[in-house]
């Protein structure tokens, strides 16, 4: 039939069962998904699921169209599929028959759940503070505000508590505008070895942090192409965690190094790893440290400011740029995080030269 031909040009899979729930017409898509001979078996071999039966009960009900989520285990993982039913009549022979078509919507899935997981984890960070700051602010309002010590006490922890709030959104505005920028691979030049000098005096006069504690290692110029205030915020925002996280009298290293040749296969690229002495962790938090909002020790990120949200922007940022960030740790021995960038066509040109 020139109709189940026509079956074949669809990307998913496309079943065609008869009024006897036998499959008579399937695409090539689906005969791929199945990975079995359909053609002459009954349906119901291959969809249990409650709630697709009931979408066809009602489907041939009604005769009209319907549609459900279901789930499949396929290579030991769940999919999630958009399962359609529409009758229609065949036009060669008046029969009657069903069209069901499946779609894969597990990124769709995917994306939903990270989207209420952000929506409750944003909730969740802001909830905190403005717990705190309205419980402040109804206490000071029902007192006779004569203790002055007491006063002074209170709103320190309510300007501490809106300091973070402010962090905490400023972040997302940035995350906001770092994703809505990804695909769009900077073209300014800029030399990585003076972003890292100026970011390190930065922190050093904000955070008051004794300079020997940083070792900044730019043995020659790299240029890069990249947006010069988010590499600013990907280094600053490295190098202040490894200053957060580990012991006040250790010391940081940093270090540019030049390679001709990536790890990734590209010719050419410079690799700024920043190396603490603090607690590390265990490795199995590496693939997860760049989520948003995830905290390896929840208590410890809070009192030292964080909002959960830092890495993540690394992350994209370091996309952005069509770099890479490696993670290593281990309890015990400190972490080393590295950003990896491909050198500007001017930079390898100069490196051809001088070899």
């Amino acid at each position: 039939m020139e109709f189940l031909e026509l079956t074949n040009a669809f990307p998913d899979p496309v079943l065609i069962v008869d009024r006897n729930m036998h499959i008579i017409g399937a695409n090539g898509a689906a005969k791929s998904w199945y990975n079995v001979d359909l053609i002459g078996q009954s349906l119901y071999a291959f969809v249990r699921q409650p709630n697709a039966l009931a979408c066809i009960r009602r489907a041939r009900e009604s005769g009209g169209s319907c549609e459900t989520r279901i789930s499949e285990l396929r290579h030991e993982a769940d999919t999630d599929l958009r399962f359609y039913v529409k009758p229609i009549k065949l036009h060669n022979n008046g029969a009657e028959v069903l069209l069901i078509t499946l779609l894969d919507v597990t990124d769709i899935s995917e994306a939903e759940l990270v989207r209420r997981d952000f929506v409750a984890n944003v909730s969740h960070e802001l909830r905190s503070p403005l717990t705190s700051l309205c419980g402040f602010i109804e206490t000071l309002k029902s007192s006779d505000l004569q203790n002055a010590e007491l006063c002074r006490r209170f709103l320190d922890i309510m300007d501490e508590e809106a300091k973070r709030m402010s962090r905490l959104i400023d972040d997302l505005l940035s995350l906001s505008k770092v994703e809505a920028q990804e695909r769009v691979r900077p073209s300014d030049m800029v030399c990585c070895s003076e972003l890292l000098q100026e970011t390190v005096d930065s922190i050093s006069r904000a955070e008051e942090v004794d300079t020997s504690r940083i070792c900044l290692q730019c043995p020659r110029e790299a240029l890069v192409y990249g947006d010069r205030e988010q590499l600013i915020q990907v280094f600053h925002n490295l190098i202040e965690n490894a200053l957060k996280y580990s012991p006040s009298d250790s010391r940081v290293d940093i270090a540019v190094k030049h390679s001709r040749m990536g790890n990734s296969g590209r010719r050419g690229e410079i690799r700024v790893e920043v190396r603490d002495r603090g607690t590390g962790f265990e490795a199995v938090h590496v693939p997860r440290i760049t989520e948003r909002f995830y905290r390896i020790d929840k208590h410890r990120s809070r009192q030292v400011g964080g909002t959960g949200l830092g890495l993540a922007i690394v992350k994209h940022i370091v996309n952005r740029h069509r770099g890479q960030l490696y993670i290593s740790s281990e309890p015990g021995s400190g972490s080393t995080f590295a950003v990896a960038l491909p050198l500007a066509e001017v930079q390898q040109q100069s490196d051809t030269l001088l070899s």
